[in-house]
């Protein structure tokens, strides 16, 4: 069988540039070589594309951008092109590329960018298209069409930068604190505050208008939170349920790639018929916000046994302490089957 050209594209203007870095060198690392031809791709914090050709551990290091190997590059929207130019001593060079697996999180790669660049060009992606990524990456937007199907999210109201703050500060005193403050679109837990006092409420919308100009208030739900892996385009599947174990005020940016003093529990500590709702409820949230490829849908489960939407992650972390790769593996689904699964998803999309 002839080999697929596969181009992995990393880095990224993004304030999750050095999570990229991670999760793509553990997916340059599994990927099956034998089946594959690579083509790397990184972009820089500056915006800057480069082809590379050096060492996994230079993209783990953040060193990859000096090294020698180095070629100026970018996807071509033209389907006339189709596929990857680079600049070679004063020439441009077209590079054939089958399918691209953007490994990019946060702004400018999980928003819908990367991938209606990838559209216009004609070039299969892997994960969600670029409507569905726009969706998920804005916590208002994602929340409003959550609770048009029927399913419960936290009492919230959003804000926008120059807006009157008293309003948010009414909400606040309405949910009780703590209430959490969330940039509208950024991942990672990058920019959110779980505030208990009014003075932290206010620093706190102070950091996440740092991070975007639209901005969530959101209730606290006492309870924990449980994820689901789903992988699939019109009949997805999902993997062992997982559950977050917090030690800390919240899963912030820190403790998800660190696990200090949080634990995950794998499969979820839930009983049959929860997990069966859980299940459920994640499948139509996958569906109802348009995903394809795979996601990974988190929720809260309240005390009282409410279930409630939190937020979908459609590029989630590929690092070796990721949730999203465990749960499939729990589910005897392993690294590399997954890559292979996922590229074999997006060859298979039909573009309608």
């Amino acid at each position: 069988m002839e080999k697929k050209t596969v181009a992995i594209i990393f880095g990224g203007c993004s304030n999750e540039y050095g999570v990229s870095l991670i999760s793509a060198a553990s997916v340059i690392e599994h990927i099956d070589k034998d089946k594959y031809n690579l083509v790397l791709i990184g972009i820089t914090e500056e915006g800057k594309w480069l082809r590379y050709s050096g060492s996994i551990e230079a993209i783990r290091e953040d060193r990859w951008h000096m090294h020698p190997s180095c070629i100026p590059s970018f996807v071509s929207p033209s389907r006339e092109t189709g596929g990857l130019i680079e600049l070679v001593h004063t020439e441009y060079h077209r590079v054939p590329i089958d399918v691209v697996f953007p490994v990019l999180h946060g702004r400018n790669g999980e928003d819908g960018t990367i991938q209606g660049l990838l559209e216009l060009a004609g070039i299969p992606y892997v994960g969600c298209d670029m409507l569905s990524s726009a969706i998920c990456m804005d916590k208002d937007i994602a929340h409003t069409l959550v609770r048009a199907a029927g399913i419960d999210t936290p009492r919230a109201m959003t804000i926008h930068q120059g807006d009157d703050v008293e309003k948010a500060i009414v909400a606040a005193k309405d949910f009780g604190y703590p209430v959490y403050i969330k940039p509208a679109k950024s991942g990672s837990s990058i920019g959110i505050t779980k505030a208990h006092t009014y003075q932290q409420f206010i620093e706190g919308i102070e950091l996440a208008f740092a991070h975007d100009n639209k901005i969530v208030i959101e209730e606290n739900i006492e309870g924990f939170e449980v994820g689901c892996a789903v992988l699939g385009n019109s009949s997805p599947r999902i993997g062992v349920i997982d559950e977050i174990e917090l030690s800390d005020d919240f899963f912030h940016f820190t403790e998800k790639y660190s696990l200090h003093t949080s634990t995950i529990h794998l499969p979820a500590r839930i009983d049959t018929d929860t997990e069966k709702k859980v299940r459920e409820t994640a499948s139509l949230i996958y569906q109802t916000l348009g995903c394809s490829g795979f996601a990974r849908v988190d929720m809260f489960l309240s005390g009282d046994g409410r279930l409630m939407f939190n937020e979908v992650n459609t590029i989630p972390g590929f690092t070796s302490s990721s949730r999203y790769p465990n749960m499939l593996r729990a589910s005897g689904i392993s690294y590399t089957q997954l890559l292979d699964e996922l590229i074999e998803l997006a060859l298979g999309r039909d573009e309608k």
